[in-house]
């Protein structure tokens, strides 16, 4: 099982250069890529694409490739003929203008420095075997640490099915003793209402069986038992679960409110809170699964 939420990064030489490399995701419901990298390596882009593709299907992903500052004895030097061309366009515009024009050393250092040209940036072709090997290292930081997140997740999970596996044998023991009980609620009723009616009338055991009917929750009991067993094993599976986990647990919702609204009973009603609980709690765990 792997998280939605990684993070990865490396760094390398490149020439006088510094290169980043960083991957990083969060949830999103389908694979959202988006690359960010010096507009000269741009041919990169579905090579990049192809190698995040290989360890991450869901999640929004962004992979940041930067590029940074020369080395000493690289440093970006000044373009004196842009600058020597800056200055007299300068003066020419002061001429025009009338104004006397006596360029200060403040005014050169300015225009020298606008005109600074920074160290060349490394061609593709020289750049790719370095740039790929960071790539690698920064995937392999990013995928370690949502199978790391994602272990944490399977514990949480395995956790959390224990607790509704409890409910549901609650609600399983509970559910026979509910038409009894209801046949002892009936008859006190109809005492308190001054109808003495044998137990053996047939229309008490009309109604008795009519409620009995109703409130039977044995198949939902049986269904509900068949996911949680789905579930558990689809969670230990590996790979991709995310999507087939979301259907499960619509399913087993849906059990789950069924026995609410038959059971007719207090005690079964409080397990049904209670799995309706540690339900959604899993439901927003099972957002951060791919």
């Amino acid at each position: 099982m792997n998280s939605m939420t990684g993070y990865g990064r490396a760094t390398a030489a490149l020439g006088s250069h510094t290169l980043t490399v960083q991957v990083s995701s969060v949830n999103r419901k389908m694979l959202d890529l988006t690359v960010a990298l010096p507009a000269e390596w741009e041919a990169m882009e579905p090579v990049i694409g192809e190698r995040v593709r290989q360890v991450a299907v869901r999640g929004k992903v962004h992979v940041d490739v930067e590029l940074t500052g020369a080395k000493a004895g690289a440093e970006a030097t000044w373009d004196e003929d842009a600058a020597s061309e800056a200055v007299d366009r300068l003066a020419s515009f002061a001429k025009r203008e009338g104004v006397d024009f006596q360029p200060t050393p403040e005014l050169l250092w300015q225009i020298a420095n606008s005109q600074r040209r920074g160290a060349e940036k490394p061609a593709l072709d020289a750049a790719r075997p370095i740039l790929e090997e960071a790539l690698g290292e920064a995937l392999r930081g990013f995928a370690a640490m949502r199978a790391r997140e994602g272990e944490a997740l399977l514990v949480d999970f395995l956790t959390r099915l224990g607790l509704l596996a409890k409910q549901i044998a609650a609600v399983a023991e509970r559910a026979p003793q509910v038409p009894a009980y209801y046949r002892e609620q009936f008859l006190r009723r109809l005492r308190e209402a001054g109808l003495e009616l044998d137990l053996n009338d047939e229309r008490v055991l009309k109604e008795i069986a009519l409620f009995a009917d109703r409130c039977d929750i044995t198949e939902e009991l049986t269904r509900l038992r068949s996911h949680l067993e789905q579930f558990t094993a689809l969670l230990k599976s590996g790979g991709e679960i995310g999507r087939k986990s979301e259907f499960i647990l619509q399913e087993i919702g849906r059990e789950v409110h069924t026995i609410g609204s038959k059971a007719n009973d207090l005690v079964i009603s409080r397990s049904v809170i209670e799995l309706k609980n540690e339900l959604e709690r899993v439901r927003e765990q099972i957002a951060n699964v791919e």
